[in-house]
């Protein structure tokens, strides 16, 4: 089994989590890790993970990221009729109470609209601020989280082991 992880990041925080998720994913399967601005137009792979920060209540726009390419452009541009295994997750504050939105959950919405079929719920990791870093155990939660979806998709046969 073959996974790309696809992330946008801006101060480091995404990356470093999304280095972590491949890390657990490994465990079971190869991983690439790579920039949505290097990712390739029609990715081969079983298992695609999409990652973002969390901008505006949702996946950032071009007028939040001076104008680079994101995860939303980046997902839009993939076939209309696709299948295959996917998640996402997002970097945003710890707000309580607040409506703060997840760049995860839009990004699962979109995949879901391309015909992806979503491998684990859309996760968020969290940051002290907008720059950074990341709150304490972040990573550790990112590598589980890499670790159990994989154990989900290869434990119930969606997928075969590397």
């Amino acid at each position: 089994m073959r996974a790309l992880i696809v992330v946008e990041s801006i101060y480091g925080n995404t990356r470093a989590v999304a280095d972590a998720i491949a890390a657990g994913l490994a465990t079971g399967m190869q991983v690439d890790v790579v920039d949505v601005e290097q990712a390739p137009k029609d990715p081969e792979t079983d298992l695609l993970v999409i990652g973002g920060p969390t901008h505006a209540h949702g996946m950032s726009r071009s007028s939040t990221r001076k104008g680079r390419v994101g995860i939303r452009e980046w997902i839009d541009s993939l076939d209309p009729v696709r299948t295959g295994w996917a998640a996402t997750f997002d970097t945003r504050f710890p707000r309580p109470g607040w409506l703060v939105g997840s760049a995860a959950g839009g990004a699962a919405r979109h995949l879901r609209r391309k015909g992806f079929h979503l491998a684990a719920a859309a996760e968020s990791f969290y940051v002290t601020d907008a720059k950074g870093p990341l709150v304490d155990g972040e990573l550790a939660h990112a590598r589980m989280w890499g670790e159990e979806m994989q154990h989900q998709l290869v434990g119930k046969g969606h997928v075969r082991a590397a």
